[in-house]
């Protein structure tokens, strides 16, 4: 501080530290031309610099009082008239209450009535007038109110203005702060001085309605924002009434700081707790830390009054910043301390606040900070790039397989940045994996359920969010109702995002209906794990070895090429293949299917199995192998089997004129004939464009060529060209199952029905009712129901459970043979797998009657009973109560006569060790694999009239193209057993056969029993998001083949009924039946024996092709056909689309996709024979015959009905 007296002809007091201007005038100083020249360094510092512009004490006396006077006369003077006005208000409160008690008491007395009258009229004016008071008071004070609140725009906008304009005085106490404490200085010429009075007029405004609209005016006055204004807005109209100006208390300015955090609350900045919380302790410690080293900075250059401010020193107010930080931190260096008593004695009682602030407050904020979301930011869209969400379950695992697939080279340069979006920060590993992926990956921690964090990852933006499943949980139910409630919440965020998200029980596909904003036209799809990994296995019951070509087809492998001549070096290069699209050459325009199938594969070295079809109504469909009557359009889809996209393109840039006599198809490339515009169908996702990455709505490249175009060529349905009458005629063949062979007991508890479950479907074969040209066929019921109402499936009536269960002895008696035993692990407790969809594909409708294979499940029938009920309208189903580990229940079902064997666990084993996850399917595996048998066949061929062998049917035609396989006359061993069994841990897959060589750290994909198709892993099916979010019609594809017809219209009627619906068979329904199925075509004897043995693979897929519109797309070897020797091995692996020069052996098996045939129904020529399995390469006695060719069957007119019904013919979307 600086100090004058009020008199006397010398100042008594100065400013220490006051930096003197150098044009001081010497002649203008006050000083005794006596005084000494020791003397004169000291009055130069106790006086005010006075010159000709800025008049001022002509004796240089201070006023540091005058401005330290007006701020307490101020306040204290306030605080007086605040308290003699609340004491007064008592006092009249108190004599009034008295008045009121002595009138009421008079009337109680009985005054009289004019008085009364008399006394009241004037009280009654009196309190009229004080409520129109009071009222107007109210009003003003509820107007000032609203002006200080941050409730409405107005009082947020002057809330942020008063803070604003309090830091701007703060900075401008800053820059005074390098100027003396006092100082002489003209208002007028003063730009900061005229900036600060400013503000301060703006402070006394501001404070003036915080007054009116205070309830507490004595609290009002006392607070800190209030003592803040007493202390700094009346020294500045005393600097411009003196014309000087004195630092004093500005400082305290700094304690406005404190309420940063709500100003940055109601401009909507900060939103969660941590961060108001970091702010506000920042704040406060920063606020506290300034106003303190501005008190130091005051006294430490005024000195103590009581020593005539004789002992100050020169500090900077920065230097005093720098003190206090030391101090607070116990530092204390000694290059800066107080040396003034007053500033000293503030230092001993700021140490102990400042100490325990500066260790209470620092580590929390540093807490904060350190907690503070590492990956908590937005994304930002880059211009020109597509980005995709993925949340869900986020593990190394699950990103490490999705991000191989997704970012695979085979996909050439994928233009989308993949987003994760978890709740969870990553641990040290999956960091590392983002940080290699780092150009296209990004993560974020949050949750999808939180609107904000959808904001974060740009959700509205997104190309589509991916939503991944965690396979291995305890509760499926559980974590199906998570995705479930992901997907809610995202589409209630943006209903317009694509999402694609995996379930594991098929039964919660029906919630997503629920969804309103749930669209599958619209890209929206569900992965259900459980429906399609039990569909691929029934593929596999139908046709061994499918499930693994189907999962290698849609997943992304790398090319491994083996120069030895191993069956590894043939699965691995069909192993390469992959499923792709692309929209086919004008050059195909108006050939049939087959034509164009045999043309892309000869020449183009491609293998077409599907198209997508618009009808009139461009209603898009997939056909797959449709046959000889679906043309080819303009702008047809074609789907392939390539090893690389930029092969595939080879069937858009076909051109007959230029590319007609080539024989290299590397040199077909796009030339310079010009071309026809083309109509594509614009749907909302269409497949990726594989020459940029884009889906073909952003896609560049092919925008010169598609455009709208020609009249689309009129499609013919359905995909049989027999009529509709005789469809329905041959179709309703009667096929019901009829009286059993069973013990006189189980027929009396069937009670003689003829839909009994335990027949043989061997001996049910020789029916007199289903020889051909049995008049019953032409007179049967045309009202049963064998199918249900959308005629994908057979169907019978709901049978009880107790109908259905065998005992040992009469599951032995029912002489089971060519049937699917499935073994599955469960108990009361376990969650449902949904074996709905295990027997559905086997009951595809697509199968005539005869044709289905009796289905036995072996296990807990307390667990069977739970699942009954979504399997009691199926035919040809049995339970034998037991456990698969028993070999007694295993022999009573006749295991040796199956034609597959499925061991499924419905157990979630919830252990720390991975490789006991799948125990019990493996030791049941081993159990099988260990157990010999006598020779049954040969028994039972001696003993039992009527009994066919499996794979030989005498009813069939002699010429069928299609053979079954024929076992060893006699299998005496476990291990020929047809097994397929599921695991959960990828690593497993060692210990199913203990003669592979297969290492520990193979990759599923490469061992042997995957490669054999004896062992399936639900993690194969983690590739289908990337394939699904690329090409939304292979999902489509897939389904189509695997599940063996389900449609959306079926989806939705089991989410209404839980069960199938039985319905009537009509043209429309009977229609759905023609469709392809797939098959195994043997090579040692038939039609094609002169192929099997040196044959050329492209020679039999063209005379399979045109003989009986089958179409072939790889082939089930003999693991050691290569050899040399003969071996007794009878595994088999899968060659995936060998080329056309690929030589044929005669024990493979090809697989194929053939027609519905609708004259086995009648004839007992049952095709799907080709499919019972065995792993052996017997003859087998059967003569020569042919199968009709589609070209020549007669044509059919169609009904509009019935083309409308077929449009949705295996259509997904």
């Amino acid at each position: 501080m600086a100090n004058g007296s009020g008199g006397g002809s010398y100042p008594s007091g100065g400013g220490g530290g006051l930096r003197m201007s150098n044009n001081i005038n010497a002649n203008n100083l006050n000083t005794d031309s006596s005084s000494s020249p020791v003397n004169v360094p000291k009055m130069d510092a106790l006086i005010i610099p006075v010159t000709m512009e800025v008049p001022c004490d002509s004796r240089g006396q201070r006023m540091w009082w005058a401005f330290l006077a007006s701020s307490m006369v101020t306040f204290f003077g306030g605080l007086f008239i605040i308290l003699l006005w609340r004491t007064l208000k008592y006092l009249w409160t108190v004599c009034c209450h008295c008045g009121v008690k002595s009138k009421e008491a008079q009337k109680i007395n009985g005054g009289g009535d004019t008085q009364a009258d008399g006394a009241c009229k004037p009280t009654d004016e009196k309190e009229e007038n004080v409520a129109a008071e009071v009222g107007w008071m109210t009003s003003v004070k509820d107007w000032a109110g609203v002006m200080i609140s941050a409730q409405t725009l107005t009082g947020r906008v002057l809330v942020v203005l008063v803070f604003a304009l309090s830091i701007g005085a703060l900075v401008i106490y800053f820059i005074d702060s390098s100027n003396p404490i006092e100082s002489c200085q003209n208002f007028y010429k003063d730009f900061t001085l005229q900036i600060d009075m400013a503000f301060n007029v703006f402070f006394l405004l501001y404070f003036g309605l915080r007054f009116i609209a205070a309830n507490d005016k004595l609290w009002f006055w006392l607070e800190v924002n209030s003592v803040v204004d007493f202390f700094t807005v009346p020294p500045v109209f005393v600097s411009v009434y003196l014309n000087r100006s004195w630092l004093g208390l500005r400082f305290l300015r700094a304690l406005r700081l404190i309420q940063f955090s709500e100003i940055l609350q109601f401009l909507n900045i900060l939103k969660t707790s941590n961060s108001i919380k970091l702010v506000n302790l920042c704040s406060i410690f920063i606020s506290t830390w300034l106003t303190a080293a501005g008190f130091i900075h005051l006294v430490e250059n005024s000195g103590d009054p009581w020593e005539n401010f004789q002992n100050n020193q020169q500090l900077t107010y920065w230097e005093c910043v720098y003190l206090l930080m030391v101090t607070m931190s116990t530092v204390g260096y000694g290059d800066v301390y107080a040396k003034t008593t007053l500033g000293r004695l503030f230092m001993v009682f700021f140490i102990l606040g400042g100490l325990a602030m500066f260790a209470s407050y620092v580590p929390e904020i540093i807490e904060l900070i350190g907690n503070r979301k590492k990956y908590g930011g937005s994304y930002s869209a880059v211009s020109g790039r597509k980005h995709i969400v993925v949340c869900g379950h986020i593990t190394l695992e699950s990103v490490s397989n999705f991000l191989k697939d997704f970012l695979h080279k085979d996909r050439d340069d994928v233009n989308v940045e993949i987003v994760f979006l978890h709740n969870i920060s990553p641990n040290l590993e999956l960091e590392a994996l983002f940080k290699r992926h780092f150009t296209q990956v990004e993560f974020y921690q949050g949750s999808v359920l939180n609107p904000h964090d959808l904001a974060r990852v740009k959700i509205e933006s997104a190309d589509a969010c991916l939503i991944l499943a965690n396979k291995y949980c305890a509760d499926p139910d559980a974590e199906d109702a998570s995705n479930i409630m992901r997907v809610i919440s995202i589409k209630n965020y943006h209903p317009k995002i694509r999402i694609i998200t995996q379930m594991l029980q098929y039964h919660n596909k029906a919630h997503l209906l629920n969804i309103p904003s749930w669209n599958w036209k619209e890209g929206d799809d569900a992965i259900c794990l459980a429906e399609l990994k039990l569909g691929f296995i029934a593929q596999s019951c139908l046709a061994p070895g499918l499930s693994t070509m189907l999962a290698n087809l849609f997943s992304m492998r790398s090319f491994i090429k083996i120069e030895e001549d191993t069956w590894q070096k043939y699965y691995l290069e069909g192993v390469a293949n992959e499923m792709y699209t692309e929209y086919l050459s004008s050059a195909f325009v108006g050939l049939s299917f087959p034509a164009v199938c045999e043309l892309v594969f000869a020449k183009l070295k491609l293998l077409m199995i599907a198209i997508e079809y618009k009808s009139e109504k461009r209603e898009s469909s997939i056909l797959i192998n449709p046959g000889n009557h679906v043309k080819i359009q303009e702008g047809t889809l074609g789907f392939f089997i390539a090893s690389d996209a930029k092969e595939v393109k080879r069937a858009f840039f076909y051109c007959k004129a230029c590319h007609d006599d080539i024989t290299d198809p590397k040199r077909i490339k796009k030339c310079g004939c010009k071309r026809p515009k083309m109509s594509i169908y614009k749907r909302m996702k269409l497949a990726c464009c594989f020459d940029c990455g884009r889906s073909e709505r952003d896609c560049s490249c092919m925008s010169g060529s598609v455009h709208s175009n020609m009249d689309t060529l009129e499609r013919t349905f359905p995909l049989s060209s027999v009529s509709v009458n005789d469809c329905s005629t041959s179709l309703r063949a009667f096929e019901d199952e009829q009286p059993s062979t069973l013990s006189p007991k189980k027929k009396q508890r069937n009670g003689g029905m003829r839909n009994s479950p335990n027949s043989s479907p061997k001996l049910m074969r020789h029916d007199p009712l289903l020889i051909p040209g049995n008049e019953q066929i032409d007179n049967m019921d045309a009202n049963v129901k064998k199918y249900d109402s959308t005629g994908m499936f057979h169907w019978c009536p709901a049978k009880d459970i107790e109908k259905v269960i065998l005992t040992r002895s009469e599951a032995a008696m029912t002489v089971l043979s060519g049937h699917v035993v499935v073994c599955i692990f469960g108990d009361v407790k376990s969650a449902l797998i949904g074996l709905r969809n295990l027997v559905m594909p086997l009951r595809a409708s697509n199968f005539h009657y005869h044709e289905l294979k009796h289905i036995v499940f072996v296990g807990s029938l307390e667990y069977l009973r739970r699942e009954w009920e979504t399997l009691h309208n199926f035919p040809k189903v049995s339970i034998l109560p037991g456990t698969p580990l028993s070999r007694a229940d295993l022999r009573a079902v006749n295991i040796n006569l199956c034609d597959m064997c499925v061991i499924l666990s419905a157990n979630q084993n919830n252990i720390d060790d991975a490789s006991l996850q799948d125990k019990e399917c493996i030791l049941a595996s081993l159990n099988i694999k260990s157990m010999q048998f006598d020779d049954s066949i040969g028994v039972l061929q001696a003993n039992s009239q009527g009994f066919t062998p499996p794979g030989m049917d005498r009813s069939s035609p002699d010429n069928s193209p299609v053979h079954g396989l024929l076992r060893q006359p006699s299998i005496t061993t476990g291990a020929n057993i047809p097994i397929i069994t599921e695991l959960v841990n990828d690593s497993n897959v060692q210990f199913l056969d203990q003669d592979d060589d297969d290492d520990p750290d193979t990759e599923l994909y490469l061992t042997q029993p995957f490669a054999c198709g004896t062992a399936f892993a639900v993690s194969v099916l983690d590739s289908l998001m990337s394939a699904t979010y690329f090409n939304d019609n292979i999902l489509t594809l897939i389904r189509t083949l695997v599940t063996g017809g389900a449609t959306p219209e079926l989806e939705a009627l089991i989410a209404e009924e839980n069960a199938l619906r039985g319905g009537y068979s009509t043209p429309q329904t009977l229609a759905n039946r023609d469709r392809c199925r797939v098959a195994q075509l043997a090579l040692y004897d038939g039609p094609f024996a002169d192929l099997g043995d040196g044959g050329c693979y492209g020679d039999l897929f063209c005379k399979a092709l045109k003989t009986y519109n089958m179409l072939c797309f790889g082939i089930y070897r003999l693991r050691d056909a290569h050899l040399s020797t003969p071996s007794q091995c009878t595994k088999r692996y899968v060659i995936t689309n060998p080329p056309y020069e690929f030589e044929l052996v005669p024990t493979d098996l090809i697989f194929c996709l053939m027609q519905f045939d609708h004259n086995a129904g009648q004839s007992r020529a049952s095709l799907s024979h080709s499919s019972h399995s065995s792993y052996s390469s017997s003859k087998k006695s059967s003569s020569v015959h042919s199968i009709p060719s589609t070209a020549n069957r007669p044509n059919r007119t169609k009904t509009r009905d019935s083309r409308e019904k077929q449009k949705k013919e295996m259509v997904y979307r």
